[in-house]
């Protein structure tokens, strides 16, 4: 069980984009990293590949540290830490500040 897991929303804690929250699109776990919705968007420079897809400058997401980013609890709303429970067999997360079970894998 990870701490953060695709569709969470999370809030960004340190580095150039500190304090803004987004969707999490993408988890890369054996870089220890994450894509964030709308945060730490790059311009990659394409060559068109055929008539469907031209070229040109694309404005995409870049991938920011795992430990850069806090889940955000979505009963009460702040950045949280996460614990590990137990309910029927299953491993599940809990928010460490209200005791709410978090949605997730």
């Amino acid at each position: 069980m990870r701490n953060i897991v695709k569709n969470d929303t999370v809030k960004v804690i340190s580095g150039n984009h500190k304090g803004k929250t987004g969707k999490v699109i993408m988890v890369i776990p054996d870089k220890n990293r994450v894509i964030v919705e709308k945060i730490q968007l790059v311009k990659r420079h394409t060559r068109p590949r055929s008539q469907t897809q031209p070229g040109g400058i694309i404005e995409k997401e870049a991938s920011i540290p795992m430990s850069n980013v806090m889940l955000v609890c979505p009963k009460c709303g702040k950045p949280t830490r996460t614990r590990t429970t137990t309910v029927q067999n299953r491993k599940a997360r809990v928010c460490g500040k209200c005791e709410e079970m978090i949605s997730g894998e």
